[in-house]
């Protein structure tokens, strides 16, 4: 069986993630920042019946991802794969988002990987095998995002370094796979670096308009299980291509994509279906408050 070190996990696909591996027998090792949200994962893994260990792993600090990796090498003797999955949302136009929370965004979801990748690379190119699993997002894959740009750009820029390092590391035996998952009920929302400030100033009807598209739950809203189950997957199974989506709204987007040219063509077929679900899109603001 696997050694297997997750990030991210007191909710959403790390947890269930960590509870898929440890179920199949696998060594799980589900860290998250904060310790003191471990009591879910702690309770759902004793109800299972499998063992997690729980560590502390802040993916913002260079320090706590190599001495937890160090930890976990030295306790186990290796790291066969790694899930990056930890991150935060984030709502906003790119005019008004402060410059902290996009800051700390692409912190978390693009340098945290980065962090853990190179922690862990020296000991699986020494072992001549392993595998990196990057939790993306189908914010990478679609244009026009709106109001989620830094979240979609940290995302496609994951995508961006999967690319390059499967290249890089597939002389060692190391594979490389990103799962780019539509809408799931996760928790991620709870983590949004501008909450209160979402729906102010000049954007706040149109940014109110797309929310309320999103919130009708159209083809999103599915069990986290589902993105734990290909997590598993992409881990177990060579052929998983390295881009791997999940989600029947993902499936959706990108059969539009795949029908139309461009951004032009995408915004032309996606605005319709907005304005069929919640009415039609809100004439901009003069307001600046």
């Amino acid at each position: 069986m696997a050694v297997v070190l997750i990030t991210g996990c007191s909710s959403g696909f790390g947890l269930e993630a960590a509870l898929a591996f440890a179920g199949r027998g696998d060594t799980t090792v589900a860290t998250m920042r904060n310790l003191a949200k471990a009591t879910a994962l702690r309770d759902r893994a004793d109800a299972a019946g499998v063992d997690v260990e729980i560590v502390q792993l802040d993916v913002n600090d260079e320090s706590s991802v190599t001495s937890a990796v160090a930890e976990v090498i030295d306790r186990h003797g290796a790291i066969d794969v790694l899930v990056n999955n930890a991150g935060v949302g984030s709502r906003g136009a790119v005019e008004t988002m402060s410059m902290e929370s996009a800051h700390h965004l692409m912190d978390t979801n693009f340098w945290g990987p980065i962090r853990c990748i190179r922690a862990v690379l020296p000991a699986m190119r020494a072992q001549r095998s392993g595998v990196i699993v990057n939790v993306s997002s189908l914010a990478s894959r679609v244009p026009g995002t709106a109001y989620s740009s830094m979240y979609g750009a940290s995302k496609s820029a994951i995508n961006a370094v999967s690319e390059a390092l499967a290249t890089e590391v597939e002389p060692f035996g190391i594979r490389v796979v990103s799962i780019e998952p539509g809408f799931f009920d996760t928790a991620i929302g709870d983590n949004n670096l501008d909450h209160d400030r979402e729906f102010e100033g000049p954007y706040a009807p149109d940014e109110a308009w797309i929310q309320s598209f999103f919130d009708a739950g159209v083809g999103g809203g599915a069990s986290p299980t589902i993105v734990a189950d290909v997590i598993v997957q992409a881990a177990t199974d060579p052929s998983t291509p390295l881009h791997t989506t999940v989600g029947d709204d993902a499936d959706m987007y990108l059969g539009v994509l795949a029908q139309v040219d461009g951004f032009e063509g995408w915004m032309d077929a996606v605005i319709p279906i907005v304005e069929a679900t919640v009415g039609p899109r809100p004439a901009p603001t003069t307001s600046d408050t």
